[in-house]
């Protein structure tokens, strides 16, 4: 097996590796309750409801009416804007309307019934490409946006400026939220089709090396990632410190490589290429089934869930269904949110769908749902010396 990296030279500068030296920081309580929930498929809800904009971008305009009849990967939405990427349905079914939805910035969304025979559209079929225009846009044609929760479009991301030299790609797999578990699962459950899609890419890019960043509370991950890649020159697996934020863009570049992304400029600018880890998986299941993004593993906990659980979930499910479906909640709710408990975004009700981007979804009671009182500044600079963005919170 090939020993986790620590220090790496490239072109005489040394650079650190897998050692979280980035300024700052907070240890937190990981809680990861469903580590070891092996994912359990929900299956077909009793509606969905598929909003317009579940990306960075521009939202897509609908290609479906009320009373048309779709089927399973059926483009829906798209728009012909550079930054967007095309939704699909995730069902078979009947359009019931199309309407705006709050959540989604006023945008539209397409509601549907499923029939329940989950025909799937002779659209899907496995891309073929021969260059990288080719396999850009198949990308694009999937709806691929990245699934650690930022949803930027990864055909964007994949289109390289000519004239940055992106010589590194991070993979990143250090899930460093307290309660997700998705991208862990994704590791234990399917290493074989992360590293079928980081081949891929290194094929199709202008790349040279790989690595894969993993916090060191995920030892089992660790493991099984080495063992798969042991022969293979161009991939290491990097253990990282966990801290909060080490899966940030900027702290991950920087604890993997010892670049720094200066301000205003992007991670090609320093010749990296960023992407998640069950983005990377993705990219070789499309390629291999032609079936597009329709389905998302969420991490289901907090403690008002009765059973906390990994669920596979055809994206535009009400959140109260999949909640339904983990036995249901034990107690008044306080707050439920979207991904995590630090970078996630609290929702207004239960019939908000979950989306491309979705991660987890979080029930918290009033006990875990409380915030520390606030107390007055006193201009201590204990903060400034914790935030790793060198930010002055004061």
């Amino acid at each position: 097996m090939r020993r986790v990296s620590e220090i790496k030279q490239e072109d005489g500068v040394i650079c650190m590796i897998g050692r979280g030296v980035f300024k700052g920081g907070v240890s937190l309580s990981h809680n990861k309750n469903t580590a070891r929930c092996a994912t359990i498929k929900m299956g077909v809800p009793e509606r969905v409801i598929i909003p317009m904009l579940q990306h960075s971008g521009a939202p897509c305009e609908p290609l479906v009416k009320k009373g048309d009849t779709v089927k399973v990967g059926q483009v829906i939405g798209r728009s012909e804007k550079p930054v967007s990427a095309p939704v699909h349905s995730g069902v078979s079914g009947l359009v019931k309307d199309v309407y705006s939805l709050p959540h989604s910035n006023g945008n539209l969304a397409v509601e549907i019934a499923p029939d329940g025979k989950q025909e799937i559209h002779e659209s899907v079929r496995p891309p073929v490409y021969s260059n990288l225009q080719e396999f850009i846009q198949a990308i694009r044609e999937s709806g691929l946006v990245g699934l650690g929760g930022a949803g930027f479009p990864t055909s964007v991301k994949l289109s390289l400026p000519p004239d940055k030299a992106v010589d590194t790609l991070l993979v990143n797999a250090a899930e460093c939220e307290p309660y997700i578990t998705s991208d862990y699962r994704e590791i234990m459950e399917n290493s074989e089709s992360v590293y079928s899609g980081i081949k891929t890419l290194l094929e199709m890019l202008p790349i040279k090396r790989v690595l894969i960043g993993v916090e060191d509370d995920k030892p089992e991950a660790i493991s099984l990632l080495s063992q798969l890649t042991a022969e293979d020159g161009n991939v290491d697996v990097v253990k990282l410190k966990s801290r909060y934020p080490q899966g940030a863009e900027k702290m991950l570049i920087y604890s993997l490589t010892g670049r720094k992304v200066p301000p205003g400029k992007l991670p090609f600018d320093v010749g990296v290429l960023v992407m998640n880890v069950s983005t990377v998986s993705f990219v070789a299941e499309y390629l291999k089934t032609g079936m597009p993004l329709i389905k998302k593993r969420v991490t289901v906990d907090g403690d008002a869930v009765a059973k906390p659980s990994n669920v596979e979930v055809i994206i535009g499910t009400p959140i109260k269904e999949v909640f339904d479906f983990c036995g249901g909640l034990t107690k008044p709710v306080a707050k439920v949110i979207m991904g995590g408990p630090m970078m996630g975004v609290a929702q207004p009700e239960l019939e908000m769908p979950v989306l491309k981007h979705t991660n987890a979804l979080l029930a918290l009671s009033e006990a875990a749902a409380r915030l520390p009182e606030e107390k007055p500044c006193i201009r201590c600079g204990r903060c400034v010396r914790a935030c790793p963005m060198n930010l002055m919170p004061f």
